[in-house]
């Protein structure tokens, strides 16, 4: 129990380190160009300050297309890993079914949270939802069916992989936020709006890491083994998605 704090302190202490990860490629093919070059940011001061705001490059915009692109995929896989793992860990163990319900529900929230996004800022979805999509179905069921503890590693894996991913995210836009500062600028509310955002999903999905670490993670068998290529597997799909 004692390295759940530790991991999630290691997590977000990455935050205040610069981020030195290169912006992913930009596929937006379905957003007007007239649209591309005005999301997100606006030259005009925010209402009651004398600031102006931050502009963002095409670059920055990029990051952010992709960003918002990989979210929806990585939540749409997270909902369907626990529709598939509910009703067998459920069966066995009844007791664990408030929680299996509180993560689900956490997990929907954040993908209804990024379907709102995608769809107001035009951004193009993955094309590989329905590889995605079996993929988690198939990772849910196969790990529910090794028992609770196999359940519980996917968790642990996933909310590992995806807690450090939000931390790149959140810490690139800080980044940026220290950079307007040095400028006189400020960061355009709905971008101070999303950062929030990107802060408290990472904190209830690391939240799931803990409580899978709690229900005995660690005492699956294989463990290794598993938890290995299921992280391999999450950010294999990440930088996929970032891309195509």
């Amino acid at each position: 129990m004692e390295a759940v704090p530790a991991l999630r302190r290691c997590l977000l202490a990455q935050c205040r380190r610069p981020s030195s990860r290169p912006s992913p490629v930009f596929l937006d093919f379905l957003a007007p160009t007239a649209l591309r070059s005005h999301r997100y940011a606006s030259t005009t001061g925010t209402a009651g300050t004398s600031k102006p705001r931050y502009v963002l490059s095409k670059t920055q915009r990029e990051f952010l297309d992709s960003a918002l692109r990989v979210n929806q995929a990585g939540e749409l896989a997270a909902t369907l890993i626990y529709t598939a793992q509910n009703p067998q860990v459920v069966r066995s163990h009844p007791h664990l079914r408030p929680l299996m319900k509180h993560m689900y529900d956490q997990e929907a929230g954040h993908l209804k949270t990024f379907n709102h996004l995608i769809a107001k800022h035009e951004i193009r979805p993955t094309a590989m939802y329905p590889v995605w999509e079996a993929a988690a179905t198939f990772l849910g069921w196969s790990t529910a069916a090794l028992g609770r503890e196999a359940a519980m590693a996917c968790t642990e894996a996933v909310e590992t992989e995806i807690g450090s991913h939000y931390n790149d995210q959140v810490r690139e836009i800080l980044s940026w936020e220290a950079d307007a500062e040095r400028r006189g600028e400020e960061l355009d509310d709905e971008l101070k709006e999303m950062l929030s955002t990107f802060r408290r999903i990472r904190d209830e999905e690391l939240e799931h890491l803990d409580h899978a670490v709690a229900n005995d993670s660690k005492e699956a068998k294989p463990y290794d083994p598993l938890v290995d290529v299921i992280r391999l597997g999450c950010r294999t799909a990440i930088k996929i998605s970032e891309k195509v």
